[in-house]
């Protein structure tokens, strides 16, 4: 009476079957985990598949990334509470700037980088002064951290002119916002050396590298 295209006993697969593709699946899936997953997303590579593959040098540098993220958070937490404290106390130090008593002057540095090595290069600077800065990078792409640190700063201070991640260089001018130590901090995160050659101009008594 009826059309039915319902499958019959014989055809349905047995409760072996069942449970033989259910344990494929499974076998498949905890392969993927430890050859793909975890090399790719932890850096965790139990087999050594990940690291032939190249995954694993991808899941530390998520890792590492991840880390500076979480630093740069918790840099930018603690530096609210700071700023109108450091704001009086450069104030209180501030000393009148005359074009007089400001030097002009150039310099060039060059620094070799390893890998995962950083420094930082530092000038000295009152409130306003400008310098005309340029660098680049030769072997590789690096992290820079540009910022200040006026005269006895508070504990936790931070004041940045901006960060920037796997950059071969840049350029522009700096305004220094107090007195006291103004640059660049930069770090390695290539598998090779890598060389930075800095070049300033302007008004700043000094510069060396402090790192």
């Amino acid at each position: 009476m009826y059309n039915s295209d319902m499958p019959t006993r014989a055809e349905l697969p047995s409760a072996q079957k069942l449970l033989r593709s259910t344990f494929i699946a499974l076998t498949t899936a905890v392969v993927l985990l430890i050859t793909v997953v975890l090399p790719a997303e932890y850096g965790i590579d139990p087999t050594g598949i990940g690291n032939t593959l190249g995954l694993k040098k991808m899941g530390e540098i998520k890792q590492t990334l991840a880390a500076e993220a979480a630093q740069d958070a918790a840099k930018d937490t603690s530096k609210s509470p700071l700023q109108s404290t450091v704001q009086a106390a450069t104030a209180e130090q501030a000393k009148p700037v005359t074009e007089t008593n400001r030097a002009t002057r150039n310099d060039q540095m060059v620094i070799t980088l390893k890998p995962g090595e950083g420094t930082e290069i530092k000038m000295t600077m009152q409130k306003g002064a400008k310098v005309t800065y340029s660098w680049r990078s030769e072997g590789g792409l690096v992290n820079v951290d540009a910022h200040g640190d006026p005269i006895n700063p508070p504990e936790g201070f931070y004041h940045g002119y901006g960060k920037e991640k796997q950059i071969a260089g840049k350029e522009g001018v700096l305004e220094a916002a107090f007195d006291g130590k103004h640059g660049w901090f930069w770090r390695n995160r290539s598998e090779t050396n890598v060389t930075i050659t800095l070049k300033t101009s302007g008004d700043y008594q000094s510069i060396k590298k402090v790192m």
